[in-house]
């Protein structure tokens, strides 16, 4: 009977890669025509796919707070790929990600095509990519970044890097922190991380095999941009998440090295 469960899971997470792939060929006939496919465009069909990937996953979903009511950049803490598509359910989204997914078979077609922004770790490029995120804001569209720079284990953060954030300081877009939880149990799941050496097939396969976890999302309240120092903005964003998961601020080390980045 597990085994199953396993598959018919497997079953409708292909279909929805399927929809999905169909919709990144759709945008791809496009460029080829030469018909414009707006950054607002790419988002929309973006949130429909992430909604039905959501939806396939063995999650149960509870959002609290409002989601914001003008452009932000999201900044969140990272568990797994499935923050991907569970976060960009909830509302128009284009993401910033390591430049190694571009080369992901399948995914990183899906990425590309849904307008992602991509980073190399420790590249010089820092002041293209900070071009490129300006831009992006300047459109008025959302943007989701990790500014932990990799995913945890969910026990705990890593310190945000401020160089991300110069760019909603830049155009004074304001951030939209998310604090993102796993649960199994009650406690924090240790089957959701997707860190370490772990591959795409065998982490589906071990979400599959188990029960349905739970997924708290925490919208909290929007930080205004304008004016500030980046480290300063990254360690109000990352203090606000602290509190959030674990009801406590971040160690004055964290803070030390949060004003380093």
């Amino acid at each position: 009977m597990q085994r199953l469960r396993v598959y018919g899971r497997v079953v409708r997470v292909l279909l929805v890669v399927l929809f999905g792939l169909a919709m990144a060929a759709l945008f791809t006939l496009y460029e080829r025509l030469r018909v414009p496919a707006s950054t607002e465009r790419r988002q929309r069909w973006s949130q429909l796919f992430m909604g039905k990937l959501s939806n396939a996953l063995p999650f149960k979903v509870r959002v609290v707070g409002q989601l914001p009511q003008q452009p932000t950049l999201w900044v969140s803490n990272h568990v797994s790929w499935t923050d991907i598509p569970l976060l960009g359910m909830l509302a128009p989204l284009s993401f910033l990600s390591k430049a190694e997914v571009r080369t992901w078979p399948v995914a990183g077609w899906l990425a590309l095509k849904a307008g992602t922004l991509f980073i190399r770790r420790g590249g010089n490029d820092s002041q293209l990519l900070r071009k490129q995120i300006s831009q992006h804001l300047q459109q008025d569209c959302a943007l989701l970044i990790f500014p932990e720079g990799t995913t945890t284990d969910g026990r705990s953060l890593r310190t945000f890097h401020g160089r991300l954030l110069a760019s909603a300081i830049d155009t004074q877009t304001p951030l939209q922190p998310v604090a993102l939880r796993y649960l199994r149990n009650g406690q924090t799941d240790s089957i959701a991380p997707f860190i370490g050496d772990d591959d795409l097939l065998s982490h589906l396969l071990r979400l599959f095999s188990n029960d349905c976890a739970e997924v708290e999302i925490h919208l909290l309240t929007p930080i205004a941009s304008a004016g500030e120092e980046r480290a300063a903005l990254a360690f109000k964003a990352q203090q606000a998440i602290q509190q959030a998961l674990f009801g406590s601020e971040p160690a004055v080390q964290q803070q030390r090295r949060a004003r380093a980045a």
